[in-house]
């Protein structure tokens, strides 16, 4: 534990080197004016610091910047919850989630970018498969002579769909008549759990329906986790070094690694992460605040990456009301 006034030195220096990205000085922080200690005391007491882990001193500087142990108490050091996000940011997510509509990818892709925004870091928003998800509605729709497409609603709000083959003599009536037939058998199921549909007693029927079925089966079972990522190259934009940009880059790109990268944090029960206590090695030089939200299924996530000297409270603010706000939106409806 820091005694107050190393704590406070800290949190002066840590909030610096977020503001500027340069090497904080001893003689800079004395001059802020409200710790009330001399030059010298200061230097001192950043010397200790440093000796303990929560400093280090580049070789070409005079100043300090924290390592992730200093990022570590500034961030345990903050109010939990967070704090409120300001009133300017709130508004621009209560104006996304009151005009937000149409499919579900569509709102994770736009929360996403909206994050970004918020935050200046890259945002990740990881949608389950929609394997749990059950069924509001199913509609056929001919498209040509042979061809039909299957149109899936979900409970969470995805839409699935996907084309499928008709027989020559699977009439406009037949195809109506198999869409009602899904529509009251497959209504409130999963699509993993999607039961055999009862004949219909007219054998051209039953197989569009068994096609459609099947076909709608395919679309969505065993889907992958979709993850929507905004504003990567901004987020890039604040490393100074090209290879670490490449590599920040070439992670992003890799769903499975920045799935398991948010979905390791809440398991750990860890909403914050930096640095290397990720245990993601290219991005050693980078920090994740996630949280979960609400019905997306088991696995929706939200969080933001970007640079260790990330504006903690910012960003851990920003997730947290962003997730509320997209956990309602999502169980209205």
């Amino acid at each position: 534990m820091l005694d107050e006034r190393k704590a406070a030195i800290l949190r002066a220096v840590v909030n610096e080197y977020i503001e500027t990205a340069q090497p904080v000085a001893s003689a800079h922080v004395a001059r802020l004016g409200n710790l009330a200690v001399s030059p010298a005391t200061v230097r001192n007491e950043m010397a200790v610091l440093e000796r303990e882990g929560y400093l280090v001193h580049p070789h070409t500087s005079a100043g300090r910047v924290p390592t992730d142990r200093g990022y570590r108490f500034y961030v345990d050091d903050l109010r939990a919850p967070p704090g409120p996000l300001a009133q300017g940011h709130k508004r621009r997510v209560e104006e996304h989630f009151a005009r937000a509509s149409g499919e579900l990818e569509r709102m994770l892709h736009d929360t996403g970018r909206l994050l970004s925004d918020l935050t200046d870091c890259a945002a990740v928003v990881v949608a389950p498969g929609h394997v749990a998800a059950t069924v509001r509605s199913v509609q056929l729709v001919v498209l040509g002579p042979r061809v039909a497409l299957v149109v899936g609603v979900l409970s969470d709000g995805g839409v699935e769909k996907e084309t499928f083959e008709l027989d020559l003599d699977s009439t406009d009536d037949r195809v109506e008549a198999a869409s009602i037939q899904l529509a009251t058998h497959l209504t409130g199921r999963s699509l993993a759990d999607a039961a055999e549909v009862p004949s219909t007693g007219d054998e051209v029927t039953d197989r569009v329906v068994t096609r459609a079925r099947r076909a709608l089966e395919e679309a969505g079972g065993g889907e992958p986790d979709h993850v929507f990522v905004g504003g990567a190259a901004r987020m890039a934009a604040t490393f100074e070094a090209i290879h670490t940009v490449r590599e920040v880059l070439s992670i992003l790109e890799q769903q499975y690694v920045v799935v398991s990268l948010l979905q390791d944090a809440l398991r750990h029960d860890k909403l914050v992460s930096i640095g290397t206590e990720h245990g993601v090695a290219p991005l050693a030089e980078c920090s994740v605040v996630v949280a979960p939200y609400e019905g997306g299924g088991s696995g929706a996530t939200i969080g933001v990456l970007g640079p260790t000297r990330m504006d903690y409270a910012q960003a851990m603010a920003a997730v947290s009301v962003v997730s509320e706000r997209l956990s309602r939106r999502l169980q209205e409806g």
